[in-house]
């Protein structure tokens, strides 16, 4: 009981709010039906995707709505319109979401005008009953008439007044009415059965993909760096250790020299093979942590850098490089287009999902251009099923948010 009376004003919001958008739904689906008779001469058929284009704004307002009072969100899961006029009509019919958003509009526009008119009007008339022995006297005679009688004695008035009883019973059970309305639209605005796998698996592919690009070009960059650095280094020492064993009885000086300097290029094959495997798991990750590693980042940067590393913590080894590999590149970024006098970086986030942000107040304007450095970071955040979110207006401020969950 109490529980009803506490969700009591927001059943009858939701309720006549649900009047209001039904009264839309009503022009929404007299208009899809208008485009939909054109079609069968051939008249409307360019018009139809840009038809159910135009009443999707009315059921996002309304998956938001249902979500908020359901308190479990609702997703939206729509085939674009793309390509040619054939296509985008195939779209039309073939895309579940938009037979579900037209059942919803048939539901909502034949029903939550009725629900609406009854939220307002069953709460007043119990009010009114209950008023009624008090004003009864006060206004003219045969004026107040309440189901389908004249109260014009006091018999009547208190007839009137248990008469209000029923009604407040009935108004209690609005919250349950509402619920059934937002369940409603739940089910209808809501992804088809399986639809939202689908488009998981639809994601995860196309990550996949890209990770798989991504590691395979990591690859052949190790492989270069390998073959035209230390590899021909160390085939300079062998050829050199072996000139000089040559040179050992006939020409002891030159052999020695010979030595020398093949300890020399075996030293920076050494140095390139270290540059190598710091390219693929920094040292510095292993020695400090990552919260010493962006730390020693942040102190090279050219533009000075604010660091926020609140419950970092440590992370698994792969989030880790990702996310030092990712900020290395985001301070890169930032120091080459930016013209930013300040940077301010804050990493953190629950155990489960390390967070980076980086903010600069430079210039703005930063897009993300196919094989940049901004699609680098966001395959390295996809590659671990995250997401980079960049926002970043002319004039500044460029925000970049890299999310990347830890497994756990």
């Amino acid at each position: 009981m109490g529980d009803r009376v506490r969700w009591l004003p927001g059943a009858i919001w939701y309720l006549v709010v649900g009047g209001v958008t039904s009264f839309v739904s009503m022009f929404a689906l007299i208009g899809l039906l208008v485009v939909g008779s054109f079609c069968l001469i051939g008249v409307g058929i360019p018009a139809l995707p840009e038809a159910f284009r135009v009443v999707r704004p009315l059921l996002s307002f309304e998956r938001r709505r249902a979500a908020k009072y359901l308190g479990t969100p609702i997703v939206e899961s729509y085939q674009p319109f793309t390509g040619g006029l054939r296509q985008r009509v195939t779209t039309v019919f073939t895309d579940p979401a938009n037979r579900r958003d037209f059942a919803w509009l048939v539901a909502h526009a034949t029903t939550g005008l009725f629900l609406g008119t009854f939220a307002i009007g069953i709460p007043a008339g119990a009010l009114n009953q209950l008023l009624i022995p008090a004003y009864w006297q006060a206004v003219p005679e045969n004026d107040v008439n309440t189901f389908g009688f004249v109260v014009n004695s006091w018999p009547q008035a208190a007839m009137s007044f248990l008469l209000a009883f029923p009604l407040i019973a009935v108004t209690l059970r609005l919250p349950i009415v509402a619920r059934w309305q937002a369940s409603a639209a739940r089910y209808l605005l809501g992804p088809a059965e399986g639809a939202v796998l689908a488009s998981r698996v639809a994601t995860l592919t196309a990550t996949r993909a890209a990770a798989l690009d991504a590691h395979g070009a990591e690859l052949r960059r190790i492989e270069r760096d390998l073959h035209d650095g230390a590899q021909a280094r160390i085939a300079a020492v062998i050829m050199q250790l072996g000139l000089a064993d040559q040179l050992r009885e006939r020409d002891p000086a030159a052999a020695d020299g010979l030595v020398r300097k093949a300890q020399d290029t075996a030293t920076a094959a050494l140095a390139e093979l270290r540059d190598v495997v710091r390219n693929v798991y920094p040292p510095v990750l292993s020695d400090r942590g990552l919260e010493g590693a962006i730390s020693a980042i942040a102190a090279r940067s050219p533009i000075p850098c604010v660091l926020d590393l609140t419950g970092v913590g440590r992370r698994p080894a792969a989030v880790e490089a990702a996310a030092y590999f990712v900020i290395t590149e985001a301070l890169t970024n930032a120091t080459k287009h930016s013209g930013a006098e300040g940077i301010s970086l804050v990493l953190g986030g629950a155990p489960e999902l390390l967070t980076i942000e980086i903010r600069d107040d430079g210039v703005g304007g930063a897009v993300e251009t196919y094989g940049g450095g901004l699609a680098g970071i966001r395959r390295r955040a996809e590659a671990l099923d995250g997401r980079m979110v960049l926002t970043s207006p002319p004039g500044g401020p460029t925000v970049l948010r890299v999310e990347l969950p830890c497994g756990s």
